[in-house]
Order: structure tokens, then sequence, then C-alpha cells
């Protein structure tokens, strides 16, 4: 059973999931603000939210039909059988209240750092990304069937999750944490964007309207160039500024698994085959997330 549940978490999705929480974090150790306890709390939160996203995609596409033998990529859990309909509508409620419950944790820990409004601000946050993590695919008016999913991962994963666990540290907004949360959220849409090229016959087929089935496989395929190229050009930006305003030139080496990313683009634009682009998925998330992961450690790695 627990290997069931662990199939139906999909781990393969949470490092990309945390790679904005990272990057936030990272940002605001420049400051000297660094809190391991809003950091863990932020990843635990974050991880929860993920997870809880799993379980209802798992669900809503089942329930839709769209989850069949004719999709690509690994089968989910009600589809083979692992899990029934009603155990995973339990594991949602669990684990959408402990997730309400680490938001909740991680907001009283950063009441020092945040005004009144700013508290009211991210309960209400907290409960709207548990709304968008069930209604991505569950209910009559899903998101994920409309081709709202884009910008839903944009804002959550890229702008929510940089610039939100940014403000929990309590230095305010800075102007250029936006760039990151840009290359973050571009990237994160693009890993999205890639499961919608890769299923776009089945989705079309099930009337799953995603933008990639509405502009058809060549758009969506530049569509994924534009991603990739805005993350990467404010990605760029951010670390030649920091790179060279604090004379830190290790953060250059941040931009290493961008090479990785650029070369994928080449596979993207070649392949003819929607199928065939179910490995670069794990692959863009993961450059995304070690991306991250050297941007945090290597920002720090001179300034203390």
């Amino acid at each position: 059973m627990i290997k069931a549940w662990l199939h139906a978490a999909r781990l393969r999705t949470l490092p990309l999931s945390v790679s904005g929480i990272i990057v936030g974090t990272g940002l605001a150790g420049i400051l000297g603000v660094y809190d391991g306890q809003i950091f863990g709390l932020a990843l635990l939160t974050t991880i929860g939210f993920q997870v809880l996203s799993n379980f209802a995609n798992d669900l809503g596409d089942s329930q839709k039909g769209t989850d069949n033998a004719n999709r690509v990529g690994p089968a989910r859990a009600i589809q083979s059988g692992q899990l029934s309909a009603a155990q995973m509508k339990t594991g949602m409620w669990v684990v959408g209240l402990l997730s309400l419950l680490s938001a909740l944790l991680l907001i009283k820990l950063s009441i020092p750092n945040l005004s009144t409004t700013a508290i009211y601000a991210y309960v209400f946050l907290a409960v709207l990304c548990i709304a968008a993590a069930i209604t991505y695919t569950v209910g009559k008016n899903a998101y994920g069937y409309r081709g709202l999913g884009d910008l839903m991962v944009f804002v959550f994963f890229g702008l929510v999750s940089v610039i939100g666990v940014f403000l929990l540290y309590g230095e305010g907004f800075e102007w250029l944490v936006l760039f990151p949360a840009v290359s973050i959220g571009a990237w994160s849409t693009a890993v999205l964007n890639l499961n919608n090229l890769r299923d776009i016959d089945n989705d079309a087929q099930m009337n799953k309207r995603t933008l990639v089935v509405k502009m058809g496989f060549q758009k969506g395929k530049l569509y994924h160039v534009g991603l990739m190229a805005t993350g990467l050009a404010t990605w760029f930006f951010t670390v030649y500024l920091l790179a060279i305003s604090a004379y830190n030139y290790y953060l250059f080496l941040a931009l290493l698994p961008s090479i990785g990313l650029v070369l994928h683009l080449k596979k993207v634009l070649d392949t003819q085959t929607p199928a065939s682009l179910d490995p670069e998925l794990k692959k863009v998330a993961l450059l995304t997330f070690f991306s991250a992961l050297l941007f945090a450690i290597l920002l720090n790695f001179a300034t203390h």
C-alpha cells in the first residue's frame, strides 16, 4: 500500500516544485535574514501542495477518462488499479489538511516579519494554493481542461514561490527578485508544456483543451522555445547582475545547467513524435532544480 501511495505522489515532480523556494531563500540569505525553520516549513508546505495536486490529477483525469490506454507516460495509481477513487479522495483530505496546517505554522513563525494585512494575505494564499491544486483536473470547470494550466503554473511555481518565500523573511519587496521568479515560472510552465505536447493526441480526443491542443503541435513547440528563452534570458540577467555587483564570480557556475536547457531545445525542435518528448520532462525539471540549488549555494558562497 505504501508503494501505491508513493507512486501516486509522483516523487519525480517534487524537485521542480521546491525550486522557487530554494531561489527565494537564497536571495534572502545574501541579505542576512536566512531562517532554517522558515525554509524547512516552506519546503514542507510546498511539497504538500504538490503531492495534493498529484493526487487530485490522478483522480480528476481518471474520472474524465483521460487516463486511458492511449496515454503516454507512467500509469497513474487509479488507472493501474493500485488505489481506488475513494482511497484517493481520502488521501487528498489528509494531505490537504496537513498542507494547510504546515502553511499556518509557517505563517505563525513568520508573524514578526509580516504586517497584519500580509498575514491575512498569506492565509488566503494558502487556501488558494489548495484550491488550485485540486481544481486543475477535478470538477466540471477544471481549469487544466480549459487551457489555463500554464498561467497557473507560472504564477504559483514562479511568482508566488520565489517572491512569496522571500517576503516571509521580512526584507520587503526587491525588484530584482522578480527576474528569477520569472525564470523558475517559465521553466516550470515549460515542463507542463512538454507534458501537454506529449499528450496532445489523447488530450484532444478527451476534450482536454490545453494550450497545445488549441494551437497545435508545431506552434506548441515554438511556444516552448519562447518559454525556455524567457527563462534563460531572465536567469542570465539575474546571475550576471548579482555576480558583478557582489564581485562573486563563482555565481556564474550557476549557469552550467543552462547548457543542458539549451541543448534540450534542439531535441524539442527536431522531434515530430509527441511520445518521444516524455524523457525531456524529467530533464528540464531536474536542470531547473539544479540551477536553483547551485544559484542559492553559490550566491551565498562568497557572501558569508
